[in-house]
């Protein structure tokens, strides 16, 4: 592809995309790297980025903090404008988004669709809260004294988001972080770093944001991971992505010289319950896009199936026959619901998954050739829940079905796992439903829908080694703000 090929295909809004956004101005990083984005599903290059070092990430963060006080100053009307700005921004170069979600992160259209709709409505819900934060007046034991309650906002918040829902995953933390008085500096996964930060940066400059208030850095985890998290300069760091580097963003976060608060979601394995009593049509229909939905690359997605044993061998052949009918290929195409995973690396594991499977003995019901990487969907019966493909997150088109002898059984089954992050139950009493999602040790259940599902107001968040904290609403409120408690004696 020709250099002026790259730069017109790599804008956004008719600007370029293809440079670090720091202190409010658009330049080269300094790192001996390049990074190269490429479109998973036909390889055709979309964009070369000059990456940055560990001077450009402090140059970001010092921006973001110098900037961040006057930010913060600002009267809630006034941050709520830019805000509400960013959202309408969103949908008003929706179809522009989605192309550049297509084609960088393998998003189907209907995926893609959604994706800008939770960024947008995330934003819009963002664009409340400078007037939803409060403090409170506490009676203190000391007479002649009141305790007075600040809510402030943090300071500095970075921004680590993954490939697989990356404008709405960024968006989920920087709207909040802005909105509440913070500044923000965005890392963006190495696989989208257009999706994930730098068309983030052009909307909200589009919209007034001050200069320094939002910083990308597109840099390598190895050259810039670590000092992400252990800078002197943020006082949170938002992370999304899998339990093992969210673990380690956790340790860097308490074990080096600055302390500070972290907010993790990370990996799921998302059970769907299907009782004797269940809707089986329901059950199926909700299973098979729950499952499939952007290849699986989903941390709610469903991960396991377990079925009551009345219904078992029924669902098992419905099911299979649904997943045969799935279309996948090329995500461009509006009927495609399977499209390419998002790299190399993410293929070879699924192909190690797929065998591993085979070997521990589940039956396999349901596969298909592999092209590019375009994995169809598998499907596999019998599965026992020691097994690899039922304990570990999968984050692709594969899915195990296992049987329950009963409830208590389907219950046991769900809870084994060390993941809590979302879950599902089918059932046509519902006050059986409800009593069965409270024995899921999850952050999230929902009975007679699928796992994946998120709205901007309700608490989004896991248990166990699904992660810490929890995004949306009230409770973003609470993650990007601190306590400050002044008491006043009067004389």
């Amino acid at each position: 592809m020709t250099t002026t090929t790259l730069e017109i295909t790599a804008t956004f809004a008719g600007l370029p995309v293809t440079q670090q956004f720091i202190g409010g101005t658009w330049r080269e990083g300094r790192s001996e790297k390049t990074l190269t984005v490429t479109n998973p599903y036909d390889d055709s290059v979309l964009a070369s980025i000059r990456q940055a070092n560990k001077q450009d990430l402090d140059e970001a963060y010092r921006a973001a903090e110098a900037a961040q006080k006057e930010w913060a100053a600002q009267p809630p009307a006034a941050r709520r404008q830019v805000i509400l700005r960013a959202a309408q921004i969103l949908e008003e170069r929706r179809e522009e988004i989605v192309d550049w979600l297509i084609k960088e992160s393998g998003s189907t259209v209907g995926k893609a669709q959604v994706e800008v709709s939770l960024a947008a409505g995330i934003t819009l819900e963002a664009s409340s809260f400078p007037t939803r934060v409060h403090g409170r007046i506490v009676e203190s034991n000391t007479p002649g004294k009141e305790l007075r309650i600040y809510r402030r906002p943090i300071g500095v918040v970075g921004v680590i988001s993954p490939w697989n829902f990356p404008l709405h995953l960024s968006e989920r933390s920087v709207a909040p972080a802005l909105a509440l008085g913070n500044a923000v500096v965005i890392k963006p996964a190495s696989d989208t770093p257009v999706t994930g930060g730098l068309i983030l940066a052009r909307v909200f400059e589009e919209a007034g944001l001050p200069p320094g208030v939002l910083n990308v850095v597109v840099g390598a985890g190895s050259e810039i991971g670590d000092d992400f998290v252990t800078h002197p300069v943020p006082g949170l760091i938002s992370f999304t992505g899998s339990t093992p580097i969210g673990k380690n963003v956790g340790k860097l976060a308490a074990g080096g010289k600055h302390l500070k608060h972290v907010a993790l979601e990370l990996g799921g394995n998302a059970p769907l319950v299907v009782l004797a009593d269940a809707n089986l049509d329901a059950a199926v229909e909700a299973a098979v896009l729950g499952k499939f939905l952007h290849q699986g690359q989903i941390c709610m997605a469903v991960n396991r199936i377990i079925v009551e044993a009345p219904l078992y061998d029924e669902f098992v052949e419905r099911f299979t026959a649904a997943a045969s009918g799935v279309p996948f290929g090329d995500p461009a195409s509006a009927q495609t619901l399977v499209g390419p995973v998002v790299n190399d690396s993410q293929l070879e594991g699924l192909k190690t998954k797929i065998a591993t499977a085979k070997a521990e003995g589940a039956r396999t019901v349901l596969e298909g050739e592999i092209t590019g990487r375009v994995v169809p969907p598998h499907v596999f019966a019998d599965v026992s829940p020691d097994t690899e493909i039922a304990r570990e997150e999968i984050f692709g088109p594969l899915v195990g079905i296992i049987k329950a002898n009963n409830e208590a059984h389907a219950l046991e089954l769900a809870n084994a796992t060390e993941f809590g992050l979302s879950s599902s139950v089918f059932t046509q009493d519902l006050d059986r439903g409800v009593q069965f999602s409270l024995g899921i040790k999850a952050g999230m259940t929902h009975i007679n829908e699928m796992p994946v599902h998120d709205e901007s107001h309700v608490p989004f968040g896991g248990e166990g080694n699904s992660g810490l904290g929890r995004f949306n609403g009230d409770w973003a409120i609470a993650e990007f703000t601190t306590d400050h408690t002044v008491g006043v004696k009067r004389l």
